[in-house]
């Protein structure tokens, strides 16, 4: 059974967190570093008016974070994860972002004998993940639970 739940504190994974909260009766916590990548200016435009593909970009865009500065706090996350799920009696929820958990299962993360990390994370999947290392992953970008009529945009890039 699980025994806390953290979080995100940006608007859509905290929204999630408190649905699952007000299920559970689970206590949540935040941390920024479970934000996904801020894209600064880049933030709330379509991908057609951009020129290249801003999820495999490298360098800072305006306002926003590089991408080895986004992978240094992914590893950062991961460690807070670990810590916390130790000193828990039971599971720990974590919500968060796409690009993040797609890095933390990249390079945090044991994937099943020759699978490899998604390249899109589905809005609310779900993705289970042992406790103790080497952290294999036992379920990865599982969208089952959705209803057929919602639908997954793989092309969504937004800031909360």
């Amino acid at each position: 059974p699980a025994a806390a739940i953290v979080s995100s504190d940006l608007p859509r994974a905290l929204r999630t967190a408190q649905a699952i909260a007000a299920a559970t009766g689970l206590p949540i916590a935040t941390t920024p570093l479970l934000h996904e990548r801020n894209f600064g200016a880049l933030r709330g435009r379509p991908y057609d008016t951009l020129a290249f593909d801003p999820l495999t970009m490298r360098d800072a865009p305006p306002d926003g974070e590089g991408g080895d500065e986004f992978e240094q706090r992914v590893a950062l996350a991961f460690a807070h994860i670990v810590r916390l799920r130790g000193e828990l009696p039971g599971d720990l929820i974590v919500v968060s972002h796409g690009l993040v958990i797609g890095r933390m299962l990249a390079h945090h993360v044991r994937l099943p004998e020759g699978s490899q990390a998604p390249g899109h994370m589905g809005n609310t999947s779900l993705s289970i993940v042992e406790a103790a290392p080497p952290h294999l992953a036992t379920l990865v970008n599982c969208t089952r639970h959705l209803a057929d009529a919602i639908g997954d945009d793989k092309r969504a890039l937004s800031g909360g």
